[in-house]
């Protein structure tokens, strides 16, 4: 029961999480300029692989815009960096021609692909 119980918790807790961080990346893709990532996770693929790829997804792509962020390193250390910004344009353009190796994320990026042509 209460491993039961447990992984009730956890699933419940990781559809939050991917709800959650879906609405904010729709949010971020309707005001404008968005990261990769954020047009990844709007378009519907799972924020974690959204992540995964996001590197991959943007890498050989002019960004419309950049702007600075800070990222949190170990201990109370942080460091500012360039994040890139895509409009819908730019990212419908990529998502179009991009596919990982691996074949399942193909398949998820092709079904992504076929949903934005239409």
């Amino acid at each position: 029961m209460n491993a039961t119980a447990r992984a009730a918790r956890h699933h419940t807790r990781q559809a939050i999480r991917t709800n959650r961080a879906r609405r904010t990346a729709t949010r971020a893709v309707a005001t404008g300029l968005a990261t990769a990532a954020d047009h990844l996770t709007a378009a519907g693929i799972e924020p974690a692989s959204a992540k995964r790829f996001a590197g991959a997804f943007s890498r050989g792509v002019e960004p419309t815009a950049t702007t600075a962020g800070r990222i949190k390193l170990r201990g109370r250390v942080t460091k500012r960096v360039t994040v890139k910004l895509y409009d819908l344009p730019a990212f419908v353009a990529r998502a179009l021609v991009y596919r990982p190796k691996d074949r399942t994320a193909a398949a998820t990026f092709e079904r992504l692909a076929y949903r934005l042509a239409a």
